[in-house]
């Protein structure tokens, strides 16, 4: 009588599902389908992993993978991703918040002063990730979001709602166009910054993340050109912009921001030691 396991158990399934996924998170992504689908945590998973397979949960898992295989982000399958301290609904409207974004977060934060009631504004919010995490870590700022799409204005409202950050104001317009005569302390933006022709756009995730978050013009930096020359009029004296932009973009975002007349303008590296933000003050 044959002893070898059910094919059917989560560990199997989960080994069998990660060797279909391409990549070296493939087994990282064909848990989070498989938790989704169960609507189970890690720590469950640990504790179940020689547990069958529910038979309801089959075909679910099955038809995730299929969309995975074609290219479909797993956050947008799931509609989460985890950012900062936050566990934010993401959708096809939205971009996918991304773990370099933390590092704009960080330099922003050490320009806060916590405990002061200061306004901060940020442009193109898309899920509100940016906006609610300096939200959630200056309770006393009032916070306003700007995105152009009305669809991705409704998935960050939700967040803002289901983090019970009711100080985040969320506006429709383009970038700084519905802040009408206000100033603030501080503007931050992750624009799109790709270039129009760039081939990665037609590669992995990117296809499916919205086009208008991701390219700004031939060379990426279309919109960033024109946050950087409106912003003076929104800010308070002293007050900073930060922009997060490619790589290979911070030369040329220091040279637009001292044109405009900033002051201190310098660029911050991410984890992987690549150019990432770029900061000025309003002098």
């Amino acid at each position: 009588m044959s002893t070898d396991p059910s094919p059917s158990r989560l560990d199997l399934a989960l080994r069998r599902a990660a060797e279909r996924l391409p990549g070296p998170e493939a087994r990282h992504e064909a848990e989070c389908l498989l938790l989704h689908v169960l609507g189970r945590d890690r720590a469950w998973l640990f504790a179940h992993g020689t547990d069958p397979l529910p038979q309801e949960a089959a075909p679910a898992f099955e038809a995730l993978l299929q969309r995975r295989e074609a290219g479909e982000p797993v956050a947008y399958l799931v509609g989460r991703r985890g950012f900062w301290t936050l566990d934010l609904q993401v959708t096809p409207a939205t971009l996918i918040p991304r773990p370099e974004t933390e590092r704009l977060v960080e330099l922003a934060l050490e320009r806060l002063p916590s405990g002061s009631p200061l306004a901060i504004a940020d442009l193109g919010t898309g899920s509100g990730a940016i906006a609610l995490a300096l939200a959630s870590e200056r309770p006393l700022a009032r916070v306003v979001a700007t995105d152009l799409s009305g669809d991705a204005l409704q998935v960050a409202r939700g967040n803002a709602s289901a983090h019970g950050l009711g100080h985040v104001e969320f506006r429709q317009g383009n970038w700084l166009a519905p802040l009408a005569d206000e100033r603030f302390h501080l503007i931050a933006s992750n624009p799109p910054y790709i270039a129009a022709a760039d081939p990665h756009l037609q590669q992995g995730d990117l296809r499916f993340e919205p086009a208008t978050a991701l390219a700004s013009g031939d060379d990426g930096l279309d919109d960033i050109r024109l946050i950087i020359a409106q912003a003076p009029s929104h800010l308070h004296r002293g007050g900073w912009l930060l922009l997060e932009h490619g790589w290979d973009q911070g030369d040329a975002v220091r040279v637009l921001m001292e044109q405009a007349g900033f002051t201190n303008v310098a660029t911050a590296h991410d984890l992987e030691r690549r150019d990432r933000v770029s900061m000025g003050r309003w002098p």
